[in-house]
């Protein structure tokens, strides 16, 4: 098993990074929330976990220890593979995902994209005494306000994709301007869907 990487990010996307580990770059896939704390050219440090294939190896990088405990706990309920554990913690904190569980709590973890009400009652069913409790304080979900916090993670991703600062400034505003436009109380997409929104400003066609 890769326990972790550590290196310089040498390229970041949608879903992913590169890290060059001593002149090897590593293909990480990660969730949008950890991608938006890495910046091309700078160190970073990942716990991993590694998935094999009959036909491939993939890796998957997270942000801490936690988070990667979690994903691999996912993966022990029916149902659930690695793309969708992945989903769940773009959507949920570990923290969050404990406490949706331990509550029994459908309507949030139904959250995810891909798992529905039967999903949701197999993960309680088969995590509620695997997960848990809460570890700590912090977010239970991974959904941006509607303040700088989103617009430093999306314009982080921006310019990680290549983008210039000045066009990732234009994005991130006009995105803004769509989610001023949203019903008051209405809960802000995750980073992932924000930063595809985004991209489309850049890229109409």
């Amino acid at each position: 098993m890769i326990a972790f990487v550590s290196g310089k990010i040498a390229s970041a996307g949608v879903d992913g990074a590169v890290v060059d580990v001593g002149g090897v770059g590593l293909s990480v896939q990660c969730t949008p929330a950890t991608l938006a704390t890495l910046r091309v050219g700078d160190p970073a440090h990942l716990p991993t976990s590694l998935i094999v294939r009959e036909d491939s190896l993939t890796l998957y990088g997270f942000s801490d220890e936690d988070e990667r405990t979690v994903f691999e706990l996912l993966q022990t309920a029916s149902g659930i593979g690695p793309r969708l554990a992945l989903a769940v913690l773009a959507t949920h904190t570990p923290n969050g995902l404990r406490r949706a569980v331990a509550a029994e709590d459908l309507n949030a973890l139904m959250k995810v994209s891909g798992i529905g009400r039967k999903g949701a009652q197999r993960l309680v069913l088969e995590l509620k005494d695997r997960l848990g409790g809460p570890i700590g304080d912090g977010p239970d979900l991974i959904t941006p306000t509607r303040t700088a916090a989103w617009r430093d993670q999306v314009h982080a991703g921006l310019i990680n994709l290549g983008w210039t600062a000045r066009d990732a400034d234009a994005a991130v505003e006009a995105v803004a301007g769509d989610l001023a436009d949203q019903s008051e109380g209405m809960e802000a997409p995750p980073i992932a869907t924000l930063l595809r929104a985004a991209l489309k400003k850049l890229s109409p066609s």
